[in-house]
């Protein structure tokens, strides 16, 4: 049965007792309303590692819009039964207070460079520093031997790559697979602030990237990335931020489409009132 310790020096204890009979911890943050993505990272986790702990915590430093973090969907009770089902071991469900206890103010000095400031840095200021805020203080109090995070939040795992370097702590950080819909739309939490109409629009997003991946050898990129922003801004309740093509593991751009390895197309885009993410892998 799932443990749900809401204190930080509780969790700590209980860790360091299973870290020093041996037991391996994979550790699975999220914000909660959970979805089959979310399961995805649980799975692996208990695939890989001993003893699964995971997080629910709606994180309010990494909102640069506030009313999204007030419409953020809050299903905790009904995530913490999918959790224990799925075989997670370990819940962290603190308050705001619990983990900043000194209060919200940005703590974290490392320098990310042109990560934090590309695509959804550009769109979103302030995002990436409380994510890696939130990810800093959440590997110090857990201190897992693996992070399972999801692909389709692709930039934010280079940014955890990067801070996981910068503390030098022996923490190894799982990227999992997008899952998606049936009809391709990656799942998100934000999917179910979708109407009907929204949601039958929405798969644009996924439908420009895959055209993007198809099409990539027959233009260049700046016509792949601004004919693919069309397609999204011509489809009904949706408008485009961002249709970007760069280098996987450094996420610069990519100079033209005779770059035939490490490829990834990011998109963002507005359906309705609700910011999508996607990617998807060229090469």
């Amino acid at each position: 049965m799932i443990q749900i310790f809401t204190k930080t020096n509780e969790l700590k204890k209980h860790l360091t007792q299973l870290k020093n009979g041996g037991k391996i911890i994979g550790f699975a943050p999220t914000m909660g309303a959970l979805h089959n993505g979310h399961l995805s990272l649980i799975a692996q986790s208990n695939n890989q590692c001993d003893i699964t702990a995971s997080s629910i915590f709606v994180n309010p430093t990494q909102f640069d819009n506030k009313e999204d973090l007030v419409k953020y969907p809050d299903t905790t009770r009904k995530d913490i039964t999918i959790l224990d089902a799925k075989g997670t071991d370990i819940l962290y469900l603190p308050t705001v207070e619990e983990v900043y206890p000194d209060g919200t103010k940005p703590t974290i000095d490392f320098d990310f460079g042109y990560l934090t400031t590309i695509a959804e840095g550009a769109y979103r200021a302030g995002h990436f520093e409380g994510v890696a805020q939130i990810v800093s203080i959440l590997l110090d109090i857990v201190t897992p031997h693996k992070i399972f995070m999801g692909q389709k939040d692709f930039q934010q795992c280079a940014l955890v790559h990067q801070l996981i370097r910068f503390k030098q702590i022996d923490t190894e950080i799982v990227v999992c697979p997008i899952i998606r819909e049936a009809d391709g739309l990656a799942m998100s939490s934000r999917n179910m602030r979708l109407g009907d109409q929204e949601r039958e629009k929405a798969i644009i997003l996924s439908q420009a990237l895959q055209w993007v991946k198809k099409n990539y050898a027959n233009a260049n990129i700046a016509d792949l990335e601004e004919q693919a922003k069309t397609m999204i801004n011509e489809t009904e309740f949706c408008k485009a931020d961002y249709i970007e093509i760069r280098d996987r593991t450094t996420l610069k751009p990519i100079a033209d489409n005779s770059i035939k390895d490490n490829v990834v197309v990011l998109g963002a885009a507005y359906v309705g009132t609700v910011r999508l993410i996607d990617n998807m892998i060229i090469f």
